[in-house]
């Protein structure tokens, strides 16, 4: 884990480069040494913007073991995350704590489908990456709302042998949902794995239609997440009816034993709570 040295602070947790993907979406390279030479696709990162700030978990999107850099990308969608958009390059972070959580189970598969949504796609990246350097033949699926709330179209395409795009309203690629696309490419080949991550919604259905054929999935429940530790318990679901905390047992799990409707449940909880600390920290 990264750390900064006790009494005068000499570990800065600099944002070296800050992309607006999005009118909500921003990506950030931040400079930890430490967690890149540690970190694995799948894992994640903790952060905290100043002494009195809240803790964050947020998916890896990226790793430069050479240059010592991290990349997040994050939806600003609650206080901390509006406020970390707000920083510009040459601000400094409080903390950066990691890699933590479970790497992917990379390995050779054969034929896999990546399945990414909305800001799911970033932390789908690397894995992506590594399951195509392991030798396995890559398919990935990309889907979101509109086509300016695509993520990473060039960085993913340039590891997937097979490419697809699905956006709800048609403005990029097929018009419809990552699962529509998703049953012509099973219909097309023998998939012997699929990756899915982003809306949990989303998660739900790619398991549900993957189960059919009794092919092996994996779901990221990063949503879930709060602490990170384990010890606050936010993050506890229900996998194969045993209880998991995505943070340290997770965040990838057997997407035909996750209990959605529990899942969906719990990451509704905070919602309220969520609104009314933006009030009171005047992020809008």
């Amino acid at each position: 884990m990264d750390t900064c040295s006790l009494g005068k602070r000499v570990c800065m947790y600099e944002i070296l480069e800050k992309k607006i993907l999005s009118e909500t979406v921003k990506l950030m390279k931040i400079k930890a040494p430490l967690v890149a030479k540690k970190a694995q696709p799948g894992q994640f990162i903790i952060l905290r913007i100043d002494e009195k700030g809240e803790r964050i978990p947020l998916t890896i999107a990226d790793f430069d073991r050479k240059n010592g850099t991290i990349t997040i990308i994050f939806l600003e969608v609650g206080k901390t995350t509006k406020q970390l958009g707000k920083l510009n390059v040459g601000d400094s972070l409080e903390n950066f704590v990691g890699p933590l959580g479970m790497p992917s189970e990379v390995k050779k598969y054969g034929t896999v489908v990546c399945v990414g949504g909305g800001v799911g796609i970033a932390p789908l990246y690397p894995i992506v990456k590594a399951l195509k350097e392991t030798g396995n033949y890559v398919i990935s699926i990309l889907g979101a709302k509109t086509e300016n709330l695509l993520l990473l179209e060039k960085e993913i395409s340039s590891f997937s042998d097979e490419f697809y795009i699905a956006t709800d309203d048609g403005s990029k690629g097929q018009k419809g949902f990552v699962s529509d696309v998703l049953q012509q490419v099973i219909n097309k080949h023998k998939v012997d794995m699929v990756m899915a991550i982003g809306p949990i919604i989303m998660m739900k259905v790619v398991s549900t239609l993957t189960k059919k054929y009794n092919i092996k999935t994996l779901v990221s429940l990063n949503p879930i997440m709060i602490d990170g530790t384990g010890m606050c318990g936010g993050c506890r679901v229900s996998v194969d009816g045993k209880t998991k905390f995505a943070c340290v047992d997770g965040p990838e799990f057997d997407g035909h034993k996750v209990d959605y409707e529990n899942l969906m449940l719990r990451n509704r909880r905070f919602i309220h709570a969520e609104g009314d600390a933006c009030k009171l920290a005047g992020v809008q």
